[in-house]
């Protein structure tokens, strides 16, 4: 049940977040920082201007101020009474306040969701004091921006989500929200017009850059999986090919001599290629799974791959070909192996087998395979001969394809030639959690 437990992993992260957005430039870093700036001085700048006017039928409950000479209102025969009000001298702390309440506004695009907390926690505590008209104004303008980058910026849909929803409701019930006046109206309206564009924009930046990014990783797993196929088909078809050729030319030389032995080298060549049919309908059935319409996999027997277990037969084959070949296993696995270690591994046993066989004729290999703690080792040599001319050029990817494949599992292989003669191949598997 372990795949459940992933699905529902992966679609809770889908939930909760859509991505990172894109690294930002050192314009859009100066950009932030001078809006930050300008921010924080202007609420600091309104927050020192301590005295405001408003109409007469302002708050009932707030005593008016020493009467100011009424203003004419135009066209009109009466006149239109105000208050001025005078607020306390401004405290350390309320600039300090002042100032939170838009320096974060420097990370909104980095840290969009920390900002908005950060600005929306600030204007709070700003207006546990005496707040000027001017710096309400601002701490308004501040809390928009800072709500804006955390819808846009910020990775985390459903906490963004939660955290609008909380600002709205704690504007809401606090006084944080300033009168509107004809002169803000405008700028009301605009403000979100602009904000939306904005936001529209970089959302296509954001998805264009997700869909470069997608293809690229397409790119990667495609030339992943060609190089997977060609590791497979090369592993399988040149052990196999490299035995039918062999025995072939066996069963040539000894043809009018021995008619005995060359029906028998016919019958390994017969083996061999139901052996490379059999491996080559597995893998092109592994390939063709996926694909539409019916399933052309489904003749296919799909047995599980090689693994350890089957060194026998592996070893068997090759001494059918007159190669001399000596299997030592030490040890036993602490816990069942992992089908990809086992396949490497096997895959190593059978090209340093297929080398043996092509390039070092009359020579014995011994192969060994010890179970370490933590580890598989597994090493194959022999005693050197003489090179049977090759049935075709090499591609050169045994080792590398071999190198390749460990690499997967933090493997590694070391070949070359012996101090004592003959080609050695030794392979470090290592197990981990085992």
């Amino acid at each position: 049940m372990n795949w459940e437990k992933e699905s529902v992993v992966r679609r809770l992260r889908t939930l909760w977040s859509f991505g990172a957005p894109p690294p930002l430039s050192l314009r859009s870093w100066v950009a932030d920082a001078a809006l930050a700036l300008a921010a924080a001085v202007w609420t600091v700048v309104g927050d020192l201007n301590r005295s405001y006017v408003e109409l007469a039928h302002g708050e009932p409950d707030q005593p008016p101020a020493p009467p100011v000479p009424p203003i004419p209102a135009p066209g009109a025969e009466h006149v239109v009474p105000i208050v001025e009000h005078t607020l306390p001298p401004v405290e350390l702390w309320e600039l300090m306040a002042a100032v939170l309440t838009a320096l974060p506004l420097v990370l909104r695009r980095r840290f969009p969701l920390t900002t908005y907390w950060a600005v929306v926690g600030a204007t709070a505590v700003l207006y546990q004091g005496d707040v000027a008209q001017d710096a309400i104004t601002v701490t308004l303008a501040t809390g928009l921006i800072a709500a804006y980058s955390a819808a846009v910026y910020s990775p985390h849909r459903m906490a963004t989500a939660a955290a609008l929803l909380a600002g709205v409701v704690l504007y809401g019930a606090t006084p944080l929200v300033p009168k509107v006046d004809g002169g803000l109206v405008p700028v009301l309206v605009l403000l979100p017009v602009a904000v939306a564009a904005h936001g529209i924009h970089t959302w296509r930046q954001r998805a264009q850059a997700l869909r470069e990014e997608q293809q690229a990783a397409l790119r990667r797993a495609v030339e992943q999986e060609r190089a997977r196929i060609a590791r497979e088909l090369h592993d399988v078809v040149t052990h196999n090919v490299s035995m039918m050729t062999i025995q072939a030319g066996a069963a040539r030389k000894v043809l009018d001599t021995s008619p005995e032995q060359a029906r028998e080298a016919m019958l390994a060549v017969e083996a061999a290629g139901r052996t490379a049919m059999s491996e080559l309908r597995h893998v092109m059935g592994l390939l063709t799974m996926a694909a539409d319409g019916p399933d052309p996999a489904a003749t296919v027997d799909l047995a599980p791959q090689p693994g350890l277990d089957r060194l026998e037969e592996l070893a068997a084959r090759v001494r059918d070909t007159g190669v001399p070949v000596e299997l030592t296993v030490r040890g036993t696995p602490a816990t069942e192996l992992p089908a990809g270690v086992g396949l490497a591994a096997y895959r190593v046993v059978q090209e340093a087998l297929t080398n043996a066989v092509r390039h070092a004729g009359g020579a014995s290999v011994s192969v060994t395979v010890e179970y370490a703690p933590g580890e598989v080792r597994v090493e194959v040599a022999d005693t050197g001969g003489t090179a049977r001319p090759p049935a075709g050029p090499g591609s050169g990817r045994g080792l590398l394809g071999l190198r390749e494949r460990l690499a997967v599992y933090g493997g590694t292989l070391h070949a070359g030639r012996r101090p004592q003669g003959g080609y050695g191949i030794r392979a470090v598997i290592p197990l981990e959690g085992r």
